[in-house]
């Protein structure tokens, strides 16, 4: 049979990998992670299964890991590369991750939401752009939001910025604006009046809202006063350049909060 461990001697060649978890019922990867040792067996295996922070159930990882193993089944593994420094070990993943559509990972890749997958046009755009200025007094909540396919749709941007979140209630209610981000550009900038649960009750005009859902926030608000847009937005957008700015892997960010 196949090892289910790596010896000491393997694991120290391997050092920092990179691996893919597959479903065998369909073949398709549902899980892309870095690790050392034996990592790659034990999340194959399901080991220390939790439910996620909400404490409503098993990730959805662990859902499927489960569903394989109900069938009588394994799930399967590849490891993609290894013998990887920290930093490139990060990149490979995120790389990974961005090239897999639909996987369990409950956070994106690192630097995906600033570097990750653009075409020529976006990455133009994006370099060519104003950069937003890091002397802001402001407290600012930066919220990176899906890919828009037109980013002069105020409406658009709203919705999508605005529900529905793991935040900080208490945080974000001490924000002046929040600002939408797409890839590392700001595209909007919105006063919240009131941050609430991402409940149907609470957000009845938006149609796939759950029957409740007391872990995430949304708010309800408008467009800043038109100075203000000026001086985030402009009239394409502005990059964010402050580290501190930045989505590295969670869509949200504070900002003197």
């Amino acid at each position: 049979m196949p090892a289910k461990v790596f010896s000491t001697h393997v694991s120290k060649q391997l050092k920092n990998y990179v691996y893919r978890l597959i479903d065998p019922r369909n073949g398709e990867t549902f899980y892309v992670g870095k690790g050392k040792g034996n990592r790659v067996f034990d999340h194959a295996a399901g080991v220390k299964m939790k439910v996620i922070d909400d404490d409503s159930g098993l990730s959805d990882k662990h859902e499927r890991i489960l569903a394989i193993k109900n069938a009588g089944l394994e799930v399967m593994h590849v490891i993609h590369r290894h013998d990887l420094s920290n930093d490139v070990v990060l990149e490979v993943e995120a790389a990974l991750i961005d090239a897999f559509p639909g996987l369990t990972n409950t956070q994106a890749g690192h630097g995906s939401n600033s570097k990750g997958p653009m075409n020529h046009l976006q990455i133009l755009q994006k370099y060519e752009l104003p950069e937003l200025d890091v002397a802001i007094p402001e407290k600012l909540v930066l919220i990176n939001i899906n890919s828009l396919e037109i980013r002069h749709d105020r409406k658009v941007i709203y919705d999508q910025v605005r529900f529905a979140w793991r935040i900080s209630a208490k945080r974000v209610q001490k924000a002046d604006y929040v600002l939408a981000v797409v890839r590392g550009v700001v595209v909007g900038a919105f006063v919240a009046h009131e941050w609430l649960l991402a409940t149907r009750k609470n957000f009845p005009d938006i149609s796939h809202v759950d029957e409740l859902d007391d872990t995430r926030y949304g708010f309800k608000g408008a467009e800043a006063t038109s100075d203000v847009w000026k001086r985030f937005v402009g009239s394409d957008g502005k990059r964010v350049i402050h580290e501190e700015m930045k989505h590295i892997q969670n869509p949200i960010r504070y900002w003197k909060v």
